[in-house]
């Protein structure tokens, strides 16, 4: 019974079903979704870990790689990251009894001047997804902003995105701000103009053109 719930899950996250009233996807219209399937693999005694690990992880995997291999599009991702979003709400609990033990912390934050939000907000559900605590200072954020939230929260990572190149300059100098005050701070860059060259150039670990690629070499850097 477990593991064909945990099935379900999975497959309702890569599918972006929801709940029992969302109506996507059109061919799963008045099935139950991740919400309510999740909630009843808590209560017949799956470990919060276990659907985590093997219900979670690999249903936004699958979405990253179709995301990836021009497979699916951004409306798709938008919704399957709802539904992993309705799965974690009751996740959440237990990462703070200590039942399910975070892999790390990571701040993030479109930079200042820039007030763009869907793609990092997407990145974020990738990294909560994957066992990471998220800690999201939202649009527009200055170097000092950025700086303060590491100081307060000790994250092991950093990630920023852009969307504009009138923007993306701004990454150079908060990159250096944050590598000055914490040099073994893992800095992570991302969104539509920034290249893999821009990253180095401006002193970030590294940059990932999509959010699977991101929460890849975020696990194997850490």
């Amino acid at each position: 019974m477990t593991a064909q719930l945990l099935v379900r899950i999975a497959w309702c996250v890569e599918k972006g079903k929801i709940d029992l009233l969302s109506p996507h996807p059109a061919e799963m219209k008045g099935e139950e979704g991740a919400d309510e399937l999740t909630r009843k693999a808590l209560d017949t005694g799956a470990a919060a870990q276990e659907i985590l690990s093997q219900a979670l992880v690999p249903g936004m995997q699958a979405v990253g790689e179709k995301f990836r291999n021009n497979e699916i599009y951004l409306p798709d991702v938008l919704m399957s990251a709802r539904a992993m979003g309705a799965a974690m709400e009751h996740l959440k609990p237990h990462f703070k009894s200590g039942d399910i033990q975070y892999r790390g912390k990571i701040v993030l934050g479109t930079v200042a001047g820039d007030l763009h939000d869907i793609g990092k907000k997407i990145v974020g559900m990738f990294f909560e997804g994957g066992g990471w605590e998220v800690i999201d200072c939202g649009v527009d954020v200055s170097e000092p902003q950025f700086l303060e939230a590491v100081q307060e929260f000790q994250p092991d990572a950093v990630g920023m995105s852009a969307l504009l190149t009138t923007t993306m300059v701004n990454m150079e100098e908060i990159v250096q701000g944050l590598k000055a005050k914490f040099p073994k701070l893992l800095v992570i860059v991302g969104g539509a103009p920034v290249t893999d060259a821009f990253a180095g150039r401006i002193g970030a670990d590294f940059y990932s053109p999509d959010p699977q690629g991101a929460l890849e070499k975020l696990n194997t850097s850490l």
